[in-house]
């Protein structure tokens, strides 16, 4: 009897695991209809790494045309908190930094990041530039300049800074920030 309880429970949580995987959506292909959440322009029309969120609240998902913009949407207030995935693409697997690939997704909290490189993301900022494997990112440091980090590990600052100045974005009463990325 035991062994039979032990049994179902672990099939009940494994059931229960299947069902969470099978929620979080699977990545879309950029395709000319991806127009940047903040900029409301094509992504195509920017170099360097996109990013797309999937949020239980939405239909579709939510294109930047850069990946420091996806990055701050997760920690802008006003932005879902019910976030399913976030995919940035991958420029370790890019053909170059115009052509960052329509298909190469990373989830980002999966991914490593190149911050303070010399090259400058979608709309002309600072950018964070995601890989799926250390080696290529530390080639692109090599080549490029920046330090490797985490998704976590990518500062605050950072992302929410305005572009040259590297000040931190005014704060609300709260702490929060008053303007959306430049994206």
């Amino acid at each position: 009897m035991r062994r039979s309880a032990l049994t179902f429970a672990l099939l009940v949580a494994l059931t229960a695991c299947q069902k969470e995987a099978a929620h979080i959506p699977a990545p879309h292909k950029m395709t000319a209809e991806a127009i940047g959440h903040y900029c409301g322009m094509n992504l195509f029309e920017h170099p360097g790494p996109k990013g797309q969120i999937f949020a239980a609240s939405l239909i579709e998902p939510v294109w930047f045309s850069s990946v420091r913009d996806t990055i701050a949407f997760t920690m802008l207030p006003d932005e879902p908190k019910d976030v399913q995935a976030i995919y940035v693409s991958d420029m370790g697997k890019a053909a170059g930094w115009d052509k960052p690939g329509a298909e190469n997704w990373v989830e980002a909290r999966k991914a490593l990041f190149v911050i303070g490189s010399r090259l400058k993301g979608g709309m002309g900022g600072d950018e964070a530039v995601p890989f799926s494997d250390r080696t290529a990112a530390e080639k692109f440091v090599g080549e490029n300049g920046g330090r490797i980090v985490a998704f976590d590990q990518v500062p605050r600052d950072y992302v929410l800074a305005s572009d040259g100045a590297k000040e931190a974005v005014p704060a609300d009463d709260d702490g929060e920030p008053r303007h959306r990325p430049s994206d």
